[in-house]
């Protein structure tokens, strides 16, 4: 199979390995616990091989096209975070669901957003360029965002130490090593066919990562699906409004079509899998919930996906706007 095959492929790859994932999480869970282990080395590996995808060293491209990035910016960073406080507020009585559910909700994915992007005939290389700074925003602006929707209980969550380490070492760490390779690519031919060779990983290195969480956190998810019912509903107005949002903010910044779609696939995918070890990370009584309540949120998001690839390029925009 080709690289572009493997690419097209991906979505199929994704729910076989979730759907194997799941059955042998229910079958034989004690065995499963084990791939729990395997959830913080086998993203830090997927995220490495995603950032050896992207321009890092090139940031003046991201920031070239104004409109996009005004668009992009104020979409995840302004009005997705107002969809997220009023679509939340009735998971106050919920503080474990509340906390994983404002913990993938309000950072944008910054991998396989730029996949679903070309899938769905949107501008992946403008969202692969901006990642940078999709990157570096959620890092700072999360503990703002926590602090105001949380208020007192994000004294709790903010200052967790293990929030540093899991940024540090799924984020920092595979982002220097990239940036060092990507550097070191131009003046070695072994290192070039070094990222030659990983750029087959990304799909691969997410289907290990969703058989290591899925499988590792379904029987959670399962036995207490009772207590996560309350943020499915709102994790389903998320997967109907955010698309809404972005498509609104690319029409008000007058965006063609491909980037329009771009914004639009990223105010609809979050970075679960990213942000799930720090929901791992919180203290041990709420813990267990917040990461059920980020993997459903994964789960109801791979389904979406399947719809936008499809919607998206025929809602945006008509064909005598393209």
């Amino acid at each position: 199979m080709s690289r572009d095959a493997l690419e097209q492929n991906q979505i199929p790859i994704y729910f076989v390995a979730v759907i194997a994932a799941a059955i042998g999480g229910l079958i034989a869970p004690a065995a499963t616990q084990s791939l729990n282990a395997l959830v913080t080395p086998t993203i830090a590996v997927l995220m490495y091989a995603m950032f050896l995808q992207i321009p890092f060293l090139d940031f003046r491209e991201s920031l070239s096209n104004k409109r996009f990035m005004s668009a992009l910016l104020i979409a995840n960073f302004v009005l997705i975070p107002l969809l997220v406080w009023a679509l939340t507020r009735g998971l106050a009585e919920h503080p474990a669901v509340l906390i994983g559910a404002l913990l993938v909700l309000l950072t944008p994915c910054i991998d396989y957003v730029v996949v679903f992007t070309h899938i769905g005939r949107g501008d992946s290389r403008a969202i692969l360029a901006a990642t940078p700074i999709l990157l570096l925003l959620q890092l700072v602006l999360l503990p703002v965002y926590l602090a105001f929707m949380l208020g007192e209980q994000s004294q709790v969550v903010i200052s967790i130490a293990p929030f540093a380490e899991a940024f540090l070492a799924l984020i920092v760490v595979p982002l220097l090593l990239a940036v060092a390779t990507a550097a070191l690519a131009k003046r070695s031919r072994i290192v070039g066919r070094w990222n030659t060779v990983w750029a087959w990983m990304p799909v691969p290195a997410m289907a290990a990562v969703l058989i290591a969480v899925v499988g590792s956190q379904i029987s959670p998810v399962v036995r207490d699906i009772d207590q996560l019912l309350p943020v499915i509903p709102v994790y389903i107005g998320f997967m109907l409004l955010a698309p809404v949002v972005g498509a609104l903010a690319s029409k008000a910044y007058k965006l063609p079509a491909s980037t329009a779609r771009a914004v639009t696939f990223s105010t609809a995918t979050r970075n679960s899998l990213v942000v799930l070890p720090l929901a791992l990370a919180l203290p041990e009584e709420i813990r267990g919930l917040a990461a059920a309540a980020v993997i459903t949120q994964t789960l109801v998001e791979l389904v979406g996906e399947l719809v936008y690839i499809r919607a998206v390029p025929i809602l945006i925009w008509r064909k005598k706007s393209r």
